[in-house]
């Protein structure tokens, strides 16, 4: 029987899991698992490390020969996008008017990085609405690409004929040989904004999943491990690597997708809570019927709303590894952002234990005390894409993790910092509920006296008239694991809120908020006029390295009961091999003027004399795209479920008037393995 190989790429650990599928009813089928640190600069150490820590348990009849294929889930697009990470990239606009920057978000998504509008596009009727302008699309490619690491295009109503998007994409290639995403690639869903900013973030995310790719590539290839690579996309199915390239926005959610097929499998239970919580974000979703419910509109992530269809998750910037900091609005808070733990910054630099004992030696009022910046990944566009009080910086890290008392000594170096931190170039150190936990004896990984440092010198930190420091260091880090706690239990309940009434945070009013803290209290005062007691009406199934450390109070203080299944820490390496392969094809066909039926698909467009006709035309169409993209996608066996919805407005008199057709099909298999 073969063996499969699981990894999990997150922001604080590597996961590998040896799964065989002939064992799944033994100890959910997984024959040992292994963990190692997370190692952003190069991804190749930390899969080397878990990898090599399994292959040694291979059963005796078995060996490298056996294991025939290896899949991937990672949240690394979804850290990155939640952390407002990512590469520089020019986005291309060809037909849209300015104020379509206003909308979905997209302004702010593309922050300081160049957009270029441009005519051409098309009409709804997928006619071009202009010519497209080529001599300014030849130049703000030749401009823009010396300082960008990809480019993202989008035209108007490219859904009805992408063929400015294609064109805009030969020129890319021609002209720089740079990544370049198509806005009708990743959606077949109007709404040019939201398009435009699914193809912006898939963009920004090609060369950090081109990084993990080639890190695991590289890593088979030195075991002599000859397999298939999938990666986990976003609603839970597997797709080849080289295909996965393309579309890495597809992987956003890619964690928490691996993570409920993991759970599905190893808690074996059908309808359940999923609550993932990682080093930087918490990932919480729904099975329903043993399948992950999914959100046909479009993946919501770190604010942005995409057109991603995903599992119907809700992520939230809180895990083990994020940032305590004080907020001059809420006091006391924990994330959104993840910063590097100081016990295990001093395990992997032992020269940082160093500094902090000087500065703890210091009794002066220094700022940015027991906080430190590191390199976190190589540089995504070259030199020339830093300002030169960034390329200070940048090369000041080259020899390590430096302070920040050192390193920010002007308003303009706290900026130049702000935006390498925003690119996930380098990445700030200081004290996080991992080192709370160190402290207080609920975790032993990495180095203590570090933690008990960084929690002295946050005690020191400049007053706040909304956060009186507690007395000492045990308080300090007790205060910190109730925060997380308390946290936790307000985005469960906001996810099952959102689920059940549709209301989210900004709606619950200052009675909601105050009725979900009473509820979430430890205790409530005994002489209380009114007590709140909020029950989740679910199982909650907890999955994660942290959560023994805080779950079991969360579940408490929910009321519900609580699974944390077997391998519960390695769930989403599971996860990884447990799913199969999906894709899907689309077309449309509207009717422009009376007696013409108008096939959109994604060749173009193609008009016809008859409903019936169109209808073949497009579902033989979308069949066979479904299943070349499944195959490409490296399904086997696969079968095809097509679907049609005509949406048709019915007047009083009863005379039925044609609006549109939507014909859609479903290819499904198992992943091909190695023979």
């Amino acid at each position: 029987m073969p063996i499969l190989l699981g990894l999990d790429t997150g922001g604080t650990y590597t996961d590998a899991v040896l799964f065989d599928p002939a064992r799944a009813d033994s100890d959910g089928g997984v024959i040992a698992k292994a963990k190692a640190l997370t190692t952003k600069h190069d991804l190749s150490i930390g899969l080397t490390g878990a990898v090599e820590a399994i292959l040694p348990h291979l059963p005796a009849d078995r060996g490298i020969a056996d294991i025939a294929m290896v899949s991937i889930s990672t949240t690394l697009a979804t850290n990155a996008i939640v952390e407002k990470h990512g590469a520089p990239i020019c986005l291309i606009l060809m037909g849209y008017d300015a104020k379509a920057l206003e909308r979905a978000g997209l302004r702010q998504a593309m922050g300081g990085d160049p957009v270029v509008m441009v005519t051409g596009g098309h009409k709804p009727t997928g006619e071009p609405q202009a010519e497209l302008d080529v001599a300014a699309v030849r130049a703000a490619i030749l401009e823009h690409a010396p300082k960008v690491a990809a480019f993202a295009v989008s035209g108007y109503f490219s859904v009805r004929n992408p063929a400015h998007e294609i064109a805009v994409r030969a020129l890319v290639h021609e002209l720089t040989g740079e990544p370049v995403t198509c806005g009708h690639e990743l959606t077949s869903k109007l709404d040019a904004p939201r398009r435009a900013l699914t193809a912006a973030l898939n963009a920004r995310l090609i060369p950090q999943l081109q990084q993990l790719v080639r890190a695991v590539e590289g890593l088979l290839a030195r075991k002599g491990i000859k397999a298939p690579l999938m990666v986990v996309k976003g609603d839970g199915s597997l797709i080849k690597s080289d295909l996965a390239l393309t579309c890495p926005v597809e992987t956003i959610l890619s964690g928490p997708a691996a993570s409920l097929v993991g759970a599905r499998h190893l808690a074996r239970e059908d309808d359940i809570l999923v609550s993932d919580m990682g080093g930087t974000t918490t990932d919480i979703a729904m099975l329903r019927g043993g399948r992950p419910v999914l959100n046909k509109e479009g993946a919501t992530v770190g604010g942005w709303k995409t057109m991603v269809e995903a599992v119907a998750v809700h992520t939230y910037g809180l895990g083990g590894d994020s940032e305590v900091r004080i907020d001059d609005h809420h006091g006391f808070m924990v994330g959104p952002r993840r910063a590097v733990p100081l016990s295990l910054l001093a395990t992997q630099f032992p020269s940082v234990l160093q500094v902090l004992r000087a500065q703890d030696a210091n009794e002066e009022l220094v700022p940015y005390r027991g906080q430190f910046a590191l390199r976190q990944r190589p540089l995504d566009a070259g030199r020339a894409s830093l300002s030169a009080g960034q390329l200070e910086l940048w090369d000041k890290l080259e020899q390590g993790p430096q302070p920040l008392a050192d390193l920010l000594y002007s308003p303009a170096m706290q900026r130049h910092l702000g935006r390498l931190v925003d690119r996930g170039l380098v990445a700030v150190s200081s004290l996080t509920p991992s080192d709370a936990a160190h402290v207080l004896g609920l975790q032993s990984h990495w180095n203590r006296e570090a933690a008990e440092l960084g929690a002295r010198q946050f005690l020191r930190r400049p007053t706040n008239p909304i956060w009186k420091p507690p007395a000492d260091i045990a308080q300090l880090c007790h205060d910190v694991v109730e925060q997380v706690v308390r946290q936790s239990g307000e985005v469960i309940l906001d996810a099952a809120i959102r689920e059940t009434s549709g209301i989210d945070p900004h709606h619950w009013g200052q009675l909601g908020r105050d009725v979900i803290r009473r509820s979430l209290s430890a205790a409530q005062p005994a002489d209380a006029l009114f007590v709140s007691e909020l029950k989740l009406n679910a199982p909650l199934a907890a999955i994660g390295a942290p959560v023994g450390s805080y779950y079991p109070e969360i579940a408490r203080r929910l009321r519900t009961r609580l699974v944390i299944p077997p391998h519960a820490d390695v769930s989403n390496a599971v996860g990884a091999v447990a799913g199969g392969v999906l894709q899907r094809a689309t077309a449309t066909i509207t009717q422009p003027q009376e007696g013409l039926f108008r096939a959109h698909v994604a060749t173009g467009i193609k008009d016809f004399v008859n409903l019936e006709e169109a209808a073949r035309y497009c579902s033989e169409l979308v069949s066979a795209e479904a299943t070349s993209l499944a195959t490409r996608a490296g399904a086997v066996e696969i079968q095809v479920k097509t679907e049609r919805a005509d949406k048709v407005f019915e007047q009083p008199t009863g005379l039925r008037i044609f609006i549109e057709s939507t014909i859609a099909a479903t290819a499904f298999g198992r992943p091909g393995l190695a023979a």
